[in-house]
């Protein structure tokens, strides 16, 4: 059972996912279940909120080929993540492996480290390097974790909003003395005087 400092979540995995993170095995990931899914975008979201927070996970073979040949849908699958209020590719490799050009490709790495900064400055798409498949998958859980943890601090603050006491009700100085704690009830006949200006407004004092 989840302890109450748990944010409990249900992580979406895409159908097509190939490697997924089962977010198991630690205790950091308890409360974490995992179900799969459907996804516009990426490969990991949050159960209802599958159009609002998604992360890509990528092997670095993977990201390397998107930086060359597969470029151009690469580029049209950030550009559709846009439209989401948060979104990050999670890289299961370091970005000194990227730039040293430890992959089986013929792509330089110069090229590969400017298309991530190009992604990055123009599409405002974060890529989080990672260094190993573990640290990814951690990442990944704390990109979603965080996200959702705003959402109910957001939803707290609305609550509050709604909860909060109305002011007490003041009458205007000069008034004759009421019962005591009248006018903050609302009950004293100060409350249902009309103030001039809104007689003006409807042409006259209200009839009786």
């Amino acid at each position: 059972m989840a302890s109450p400092q748990t944010l409990p979540m249900r992580v979406v995995v895409d159908t097509r996912e190939q490697a997924p993170w089962s977010f198991n095995g630690a205790a950091v990931y308890e409360g974490t279940t995992v179900v799969q899914g459907s996804l516009q975008s990426g490969d990991y979201s949050l159960e209802g909120f599958e159009g609002l927070v998604a992360c890509e996970r990528k092997s670095l073979p993977d990201l390397v080929q998107c930086l060359g040949r597969e470029r151009p849908r690469f580029a049209r699958e950030l550009e559709r993540a846009r439209g989401l209020d948060a979104f990050a590719v999670v890289v299961e490799g370091s970005w000194q492996e990227l730039a040293q050009g430890q992959y089986r490709s013929q792509l330089n790495p110069h090229s590969a480290c400017q298309s991530i900064a190009a992604f990055m400055a123009r599409m405002r798409v974060p890529f989080w390097f990672c260094g190993t498949r573990a640290a990814a998958e951690y990442c990944c859980w704390s990109f979603l974790r965080q996200w959702l943890q705003g959402r109910v601090h957001e939803l707290k603050a609305v609550e509050r909003m709604f909860k909060a006491p109305a002011p007490a009700q003041t009458c205007p100085a000069g008034a004759p003395e009421a019962p005591a704690g009248a006018c903050a009830r609302g009950t004293c006949d100060h409350a249902a005087d009309e103030p001039e200006d809104l007689q003006d407004a409807f042409g006259g004092p209200a009839e009786a």
